[in-house]
């Protein structure tokens, strides 16, 4: 990273805004090179002169050929910028559009730049006019809306570009997907260097993730709108100025049938000292009005909430209400490792929320501590048994094991229950098996190698999981050493699925910020996650030919297969030691079994494991688990 005054500038700024801490933590990240530098990759990737040539062809081929109305309100735009706007609107590939300037100088610069520019092309697709009063960044916009008269509606800031290819790539996902009507696509900055301009800071986004949304505008360009949409959502409002396009976005996505994704970088959103892309701080009102952009959405979709700003700017987090106190069943597989298995109902009794049960499914444990640690959990309640007839048990272990089980209840009053598998370990088998004794309305699976190190965590998951949406709710989860274990899963990764962002430092928040915000994947780990029991037993739960791996991962997939969200939520913290109780695949039974799990992921789930993860971007590497590019 080269220093330059003006970026030792910017870093005073956020020091001063957030704290050394989090400071140090992005200086980490901004020292750390590129694994793949983007600008090369840019240039390697973009098309070339032939392909563009060949979708001129293509697209007077199309069977349905939209006009694409293009707004850009103006507002004493520098020269340069404007001419360089109009030049990449006119290198489209795709002829159908039009490009509607709202101008609100009160001098006459743009305009001469504007008709000059048309009369030197005789560009009849340019239609410019001159606002009588500058009504702000909404009014003007929506001036524009009034004179567009595409089928579809995008917007260009007017000191921005668009790539060659943009148009194009919107009128052929039209053709292909007709139900979908809001279209976005990837970004990313240019900045003018003495070589030209510079291409840097990439987002590669996901196909469409409402609780992304929620957490940050991650659509914002290049956007377009099906008409009748935007008719009923009623173009831009100005009190959310600074956010206008943040709530435009909200309301069109929740009207539209389908909201499609292009992962293509077609909008290239110019940086300069001015601009919001370089200078987070320069329009702080903005970030205000996003957050009461995202609780309007919460109160017009029926979601009791609280919308609240993170740390970082333009960031948001959705604090969803819990209805009523239904009774969350927490299952435990457990085999010895009782010290394990202590600290992990010792974090759970610290829980802010206290209507929960307890279920340990005993799995073939041999040593007398862990019967000792049982017969302390049971004692001499009477919903127990005896506790001579747990010693007997525990001492008469090695030569016979008997069924057993016994309930009592935990210093708080919850119900704590030993049920016992006598059969192999099959961790799906195993966790069903336990199920059956459970009485709540949400399900915890959890394994006895985790400490939960946020007290409101039930809390947390039931806000999300009550959501009709949502099927599933996954936790941010950390190795003993404050790195991160498990911030959602991937498909696709190391050829069929991997967590994300393993060995990021605790408070760093990665590509982002997606490792410390809320958002959407395809799955996350079993080791700590919630299920509403209705969707579970509509699942007929884990899927017991998956005794060991990628049980966790089937099951979310079918849960998206059947229209439900699957949520991680960062907010709900923990500390996982990593499976100590299984043990290594360090056998040749293990190792074929193993196998045997992976073809059978690769036989249900082949159809998405080629067309690739929805929730992550195609350019991403599938050899990396941090959205490094793919080279």
């Amino acid at each position: 990273m080269k220093i330059t005054p003006y970026k030792i500038k910017k870093g005073i700024r956020y020091f001063k805004h957030y704290g050394a801490k989090a400071f140090f933590n992005r200086l980490r990240d901004k020292m750390e090179p590129e694994q793949v530098p983007y600008a090369p990759w840019f240039e390697r990737h973009k098309p070339t002169q032939e392909e563009l040539e060949r979708q001129r062809k293509q697209s007077r081929k199309l069977a349905v050929q939209p006009l694409v109305s293009i707004v850009a309100p103006c507002y004493k735009t520098p020269e340069k910028y404007l001419l360089e706007m109009m030049d990449s609107v006119r290198a489209q590939t795709y002829g159908n559009w039009q490009l509607c300037l709202m101008d609100a100088t009160p001098t006459g610069e743009v305009e001469g730049c504007v008709r000059s520019y048309c009369e030197k092309y005789q560009e009849k697709r340019i239609l410019y006019r001159h606002l009588e009063q500058n009504l702000g960044i909404s009014g003007n916009t929506n001036q524009g809306l009034k004179a567009a008269q595409g089928d579809w509606v995008g917007f260009l800031d007017h000191d921005d570009l668009l790539a060659p290819e943009a148009l194009y790539e919107v009128a052929l996902l039209a053709n292909r997907e007709p139900e979908m009507e809001v279209i976005y696509s990837d970004e990313d900055q240019v900045e003018q260097e003495r070589q030209g301009l510079k291409h840097k800071k990439p987002h590669f986004k996901p196909d469409f993730s409402p609780d992304l949304l929620c957490s940050n505008n991650y659509i914002t360009h290049f956007l377009c709108v099906k008409r009748n949409v935007l008719e009923q959502a009623g173009g831009f409002r100005e009190e959310f100025d600074g956010a206008q396009d943040y709530d435009f976005i909200l309301r069109c996505t929740e009207i539209a049938k389908i909201t499609g994704h292009i992962p293509k970088v077609l909008y290239h959103w110019r940086v300069h000292s001015n601009s919001t892309a370089d200078n987070p701080l320069s329009k702080t009102y903005a970030y205000e009005a996003g957050q009461r952009a995202v609780q309007e959405h919460l109160a017009r979709t029926g979601r009791k909430g609280k919308a609240v700003q993170l740390p970082h700017f333009g960031f948001y987090r959705v604090k969803y209400e819990v209805e009523g106190e239904p009774l969350v069943s927490i299952l435990i597989p457990n085999k010895d490792q009782s010290p394990m298995l202590r600290r992990c109902l010792d974090s759970i009794q610290k829980s802010t929320y206290r209507n929960y049960e307890v279920i340990i499914i005993e799995n073939n444990s041999v040593e007398p501590e862990t019967f000792a640690y049982y017969q302390e959990l049971l004692g001499e309640n009477p919903l127990c048994g005896s506790q001579k007839e747990w010693a007997c048990q525990g001492a008469a272990i090695m030569e016979k094991r008997r069924a057993c089980q016994g309930q009592s209840l935990l210093p708080g009053g919850q119900r704590v229950q030993i049920a016992v598998w006598e059969e192999g370990f099959n961790y799906s088998a195993i966790n069903n098996f336990g199920a059956s004794f459970a009485k709540g309305s949400y399900y915890i699976l959890l394994n006895n190698d985790i400490e939960i190190i946020t007290p409101c965590w039930m809390e947390e998951f039931l806000g999300n999981c009550q959501r009709p949406e949502v099927g599933i709710v996954g936790a941010r989860l950390y190795y003993p050493d404050n790195t991160v274990q498990h911030a959602g899963i991937v498909v696709g990764i190391d050829g069929i699925a991997a967590n994300m962002f393993p060995g990021l430092r605790r408070g760093q928040e990665g590509y982002y910020h997606k490792a410390a915000i809320q958002l959407n994947y395809s799955a996350v780990t079993a080791a700590c996650m919630m299920v509403s029991r209705e969707l579970y037993e509509e699942l007929h739960g884990l899927e017991e030919q998956l005794s060991v791996a990628f049980n966790d991962l089937d099951f979310c997939l079918r849960a998206v297969a059947a229209g439900y969200l699957v949520v991680y939520n960062p907010f709900v913290e923990a500390y996982h030691y990593e499976s100590k109780t299984r043990g290594e695949e360090d056998t040749q039974e293990k190792v074929r079994r193993f196998g045997e799990e992976i073809e059978f992921i690769r036989t249900r789930w082949i159809t998405l494991l080629k067309k690739g993860d929805p929730y992550y971007n195609p350019n991403f590497s599938l050899k990396k688990c941090n959205y490094a590019l793919k080279p």
